[in-house]
């Protein structure tokens, strides 16, 4: 119980919120369409089944990564993942994940199209999470990843627009976010197990590598973005 009452466990909360904001603001776009087309009536029920059966299967997910993590090599590969989702948040390519998202007018077939769309497009909240709980350390990380999902699946999908509109307003939002995948993508690459007898194991190497993967991010984000606005 105790482990529930400090700092690292409630930064890793702040970091999963944060990154489920990021990175599923497109939940409630897919939710919007698969359950588009159904009756008013059951709209409520689409978007409340569908949520919680991707919530559901977004756990088991990470609990499968958690345990991938302990394998040397696998945080490394985590790790150069992460570093690529932060660069892709800070310089966006535009493409339309959403055009091939099928409404249906049948409760349980939008449903299915919630689970099976989010399933598709969860990779990097499962990497990002999975990188957030390892880094916190202790024998909670499963709970601590179902809590911080807990509370960010509401203001996902109750409050995505608002949220929406914040990071248009503060672009700086998106900066931190970014640069925040890249800190924990530094953390987890210097925790894998094949580094632990090369590496120093201790906090000043850890908010070293997490300083380094921010500033990274942070670098190759900018330099993407400057050369997506140069004319070809």
């Amino acid at each position: 119980m105790e482990e529930f009452l400090t700092a690292h466990f409630w930064v890793a909360v702040g970091q999963i919120i944060m990154i489920d904001i990021l990175l599923g603001g497109d939940n409630a776009v897919v939710i919007a369409l698969a359950c588009r087309q159904l009756p008013p009536q059951l709209r409520t029920k689409g978007i409340l089944w569908g949520t919680a059966g991707a919530i559901v299967l977004r756990v088991i997910l990470i609990a499968f990564a958690l345990t991938l993590l302990q394998v040397p090599y696998l945080k490394l590969v985590g790790a150069a993942l992460l570093l690529w989702i932060g660069v892709k948040l800070l310089a966006p390519d535009g493409d339309d994940e959403h055009s091939n998202i099928q409404g249906s007018d049948k409760l349980w077939a939008a449903v299915k199209t919630v689970i099976v769309a989010d399933l598709v497009m969860s990779v990097d909240n499962v990497i990002a999470i999975a990188g957030a709980a390892t880094g916190a350390g202790g024998q909670h990380q499963l709970p601590l990843v179902i809590f911080g999902l807990l509370v960010s699946i509401p203001i996902i999908v109750w409050g995505s627009q608002l949220v929406l509109k914040l990071m248009d307003r503060f672009p700086w939002v998106i900066t931190m976010g970014g640069m925040l995948l890249g800190w924990i993508a530094g953390t987890m690459a210097i925790s894998d197990p094949a580094l632990k007898s090369w590496v120093p194991q201790d906090a000043v190497w850890n908010y070293a590598m997490g300083i380094a993967g921010a500033l990274l991010v942070l670098a190759v984000g900018t330099l993407v973005k400057k050369q997506a606005r140069v004319p070809g």
